[in-house]
């Protein structure tokens, strides 16, 4: 498995306990989604090696209680912290065209429904009350709010991304 067939999951945060587990703080919108995981893979110096997960429990703020075989020890446990966690792309649904992937866009060309070409975007930021899009437009940095309604379409195969932006938000950020 090569890490540009997979997306990014988490990251090995902390032991748990003292038989093996460990704290796995998960990088995603829901992490419940994730309890019938029966795989993932770390990154263990530049290699993505798979773990067998025997345990999995949902904890608070996106961290999750993760049991892997044949890691029974707190020695064991130790050398797996600050670990990358992938899965491959392909367990992904596949989405509708109002909706995305943050890893997915990333540069993507933008359309707004107003102003034409804005930029591409170069990172989706995941803020707690509102996550933001981080757009480059020759240089200049544009922080859309993400909504329900942003979004008009998706074109995965062209990498475009067409939004609505709120009145004048666009301007703020222009000459």
């Amino acid at each position: 498995m090569q890490i540009q067939d997979c997306y990014y999951l988490g990251l090995i945060a902390k032991l748990h306990g003292f038989k093996g587990e460990v704290s796995l703080f998960l990088d995603v919108s829901h992490p419940a989604e994730y309890q019938g995981l029966d795989a993932l893979y770390l990154d263990i110096n530049g290699t993505l090696t798979p773990f067998f997960i025997e345990g999995f429990k949902l904890k608070n703020k996106g961290f999750v209680a993760v049991k892997f075989e044949g890691i029974d020890t707190e020695e064991a446990a130790k050398r797996l912290l600050k670990k990358k966690a992938y899965l491959p792309l392909k367990v992904l649904p596949e989405l509708d065209q109002t909706s995305f992937y943050d890893h997915e866009i990333i540069g993507f060309s933008v359309f707004d429904a107003a102003k034409g070409a804005i930029g591409v975007v170069t990172d989706v930021i995941d803020m707690t009350a509102n996550p933001l899009l981080q757009i480059d437009l020759n240089g200049t940095e544009i922080l859309v709010p993400i909504f329900d309604g942003l979004i008009l379409k998706v074109e995965r195969k062209k990498k475009e991304l067409f939004i609505k932006a709120p009145e004048g938000l666009i301007d703020l950020y222009l000459p």
